[in-house]
């Protein structure tokens, strides 16, 4: 019997990331630039986002869990070597890579676990 917590429980924290995450975005609408570049900012604001989803679409659409846990820790990484150094983003990188790195955690478990049955 598949654990029916372990299959959505990643796959529901990967959105409520990816909604998270791209709340930041919004702050571009505040800079008083032209609304396309208002646009154009908001697009590029919303750069992590696209991976995270993309992450979420490999491990959840295509079936491919241990890809898209992979990335998602890839993703984790890469953010942390992104703010290494600035002391004033240590918590950043706990908020941010440390749900990133659940996540990837939870694809790769709900992998395994499916491999041995």
């Amino acid at each position: 019997m598949k654990n029916k917590y372990l299959i959505w429980t990643p796959r529901i924290l990967g959105i409520l990331f990816a909604v998270f995450i791209s709340l930041f975005a919004f702050d571009v609408f505040v800079e008083g630039y032209a609304w396309y570049q208002t646009i154009a900012g908001f697009l590029i604001h919303l750069i992590p986002t696209y991976f995270v989803v993309i992450a979420l679409l490999i491990a959840w659409k295509f079936k491919k869990e241990l890809i898209g846990g992979i990335i998602y820790i890839l993703l984790g990484i890469f953010y942390i070597i992104m703010v290494w150094g600035k002391a004033e983003l240590k918590i950043a990188m706990l908020i941010i890579s440390g749900p990133v790195f659940i996540i990837g955690i939870l694809f790769i478990i709900n992998s395994l676990l499916e491999k041995k049955k």
